[in-house]
């Protein structure tokens, strides 16, 4: 079979799996999402991040909203099977929703969450719908 490498991904029971995207130059990570045997074939395919969206229950393009769309650079699977790790360029610089370089941009400082990173590009000028 042609995707034999699928299988051996351990799905979880609704057929999902953790995706890290983490940038490819400076190993930081910027995202985690979900993807499904579709995603990941098509992210293979297309050398471009495609995700399961959990919330809108199909396939999510990153970037066919905001243009920031991510470039595949390598696809690690982890010893388990169980995570998938995406070394990625992401264009525009920006890989969250709100703006940021990160989706991670809360650090807990003195029991607090702080907004460590600077939003880039407002989200209003991002989505525009």
């Amino acid at each position: 079979m042609r995707e034999a490498w699928l299988n051996k991904v351990n799905w979880s029971a609704d057929g999902l799996v953790t995706a890290i995207a983490q940038d490819a130059a400076t190993g930081r990570v910027l995202m985690v999402a979900w993807m499904n045997r579709e995603a990941l074939k098509l992210t293979w395919q297309k050398n471009e991040a495609v995700y399961w969206s959990r919330s809108r229950k199909k396939l999510w393009h990153k970037g066919e909203e905001s243009g920031h769309f991510q470039k595949v650079k390598e696809i690690r699977l982890d010893c388990d099977g169980d995570v998938v790790l995406l070394q990625i360029e992401q264009q525009g610089g920006i890989a969250c929703h709100t703006g940021r370089e990160s989706c991670f941009y809360s650090r807990l400082d003195k029991g607090q969450w702080i907004e460590a990173d600077a939003v880039l590009k407002s989200p209003d000028d991002i989505y525009k719908k």
